[in-house]
């Protein structure tokens, strides 16, 4: 994927379509178009806020991964994610997410 703007959808289904067994159920989730055309499926795990952005973990059905992402949710109900912009920036997200999942546990 490029650091452009990613195109996407959200799903709100009962079934994540994720591929495996986990101990949480993944209402939403967002299918990402790569850039070769191809669809991926990612169940949300976590939208939240680290001032001043929000954020979108996704997980990546394939390897299990987190994929983080900033999230802007508009008035007008659409909604868009774009890639973390700089190193810095992107640590600070991945350290408030494993604290999420850490308290989680």
């Amino acid at each position: 994927m490029s650091d452009e703007h990613k195109k996407f959808h959200i799903h709100d289904d009962d079934d994540c379509g994720c591929g495996h067994d986990h101990d949480h159920d993944h209402d939403d989730y967002v299918t990402l178009t790569l850039e070769d055309g191809t669809e991926l499926e990612c169940p949300i795990i976590e939208i939240f806020d680290i001032e001043p952005y929000s954020y979108i973990a996704l997980l990546h059905p394939i390897d299990e991964t987190a994929l983080l992402y900033r999230f802007e949710d508009y008035e007008d109900g659409s909604i868009e994610i774009t890639s973390i912009e700089s190193d810095e920036e992107f640590e600070k997200v991945a350290e408030y997410m494993n604290q999420l999942m850490e308290e989680e546990e």
